[in-house]
């Protein structure tokens, strides 16, 4: 075992077709606390990088004009600082995602004006759009959750990708 990124395995999630979970989507690698966006498109094209980090086959400047797609038709960022940067593209053998906490805020044309800090972005095979659909709901509703934002804002880097898993686990209940 090297310093290869670990890579999300596949779970009985993904095998059953139940909802995915975060851990079906992140890796620890690609959860990033040093981006540094001065814009939109700055920030889509870092997040590109990150969700082509582990895995090369992935064409980085496809990724972002994917997610830079989907931002032309209207933002994604959702209120409290929080985007949800997402698209379907073709090729793609599962879904893929990658979160940023931000330490400089970077305007998103939010719905609420506010500067986004909390980035998840989301990448999907273009033929699975229910499971988009779901997926980018449950992180909507992860993100709304006000203690939770706090908690991702003030924890120390290395716990992010444990305090995602673990609030979706929550959610998901039993």
């Amino acid at each position: 075992m090297g310093n290869e990124p670990e890579e999300a395995p596949v779970t009985a999630s993904m095998a059953s077709g139940d909802p995915l979970r975060i851990r079906d989507l992140l890796t620890p690698e690609r959860v990033r606390t040093d981006l540094a966006a001065t814009s939109k498109k700055s920030l889509l094209d870092q997040l590109a990088a990150q969700l082509r980090s582990d895995h090369p086959e992935l064409d980085e400047r496809e990724v972002f004009q994917t997610l830079l797609r989907r931002e032309n038709l209207g933002s994604t960022a959702i209120g409290h600082g929080v985007a949800l940067p997402h698209g379907r593209m073709a090729g793609l053998d599962r879904p893929l995602g990658a979160f940023a906490r931000l330490a400089q805020a970077t305007d998103f044309d939010a719905i609420d004006d506010q500067p986004v800090t909390l980035v998840f972005a989301l990448l999907v095979p273009d033929e699975e759009n229910e499971q988009h659909l779901q997926v980018l709901a449950r992180l909507a509703r992860m993100f709304d959750d006000q203690s939770f934002r706090e908690r991702l804002l003030e924890a120390p880097d290395d716990e992010l990708y444990d305090l995602l898993v673990a609030k979706d686990e929550e959610m998901a209940g039993p």
